[in-house]
């Protein structure tokens, strides 16, 4: 059994893709820093926070669901 999400590889790789899309984002035009910036930053962030969230369930069946969500 796993110690903790991180050792998930799928949490791994949603946190590696929350990184790029901060990058990538990053060189958004000020403009839209609180539009399209946001919103997807967002979005991106929410993967691996559901993936740890249900991680941490008492069930799993909850934990399942928190994978659908991310």
């Amino acid at each position: 059994m796993l110690k903790n999400y991180k050792e998930l590889k799928v949490w791994q790789r949603s946190y590696q893709l929350c990184l790029e899309i901060y990058k990538i984002t990053k060189r958004f035009p000020n403009g839209e820093r609180y539009g399209l910036t946001s919103q997807i930053r967002r979005a991106a962030v929410s993967v691996p926070s559901n993936i740890a969230k249900g991680y941490g369930r008492k069930t799993i069946p909850e934990y399942i669901r928190f994978l659908y969500i991310a």
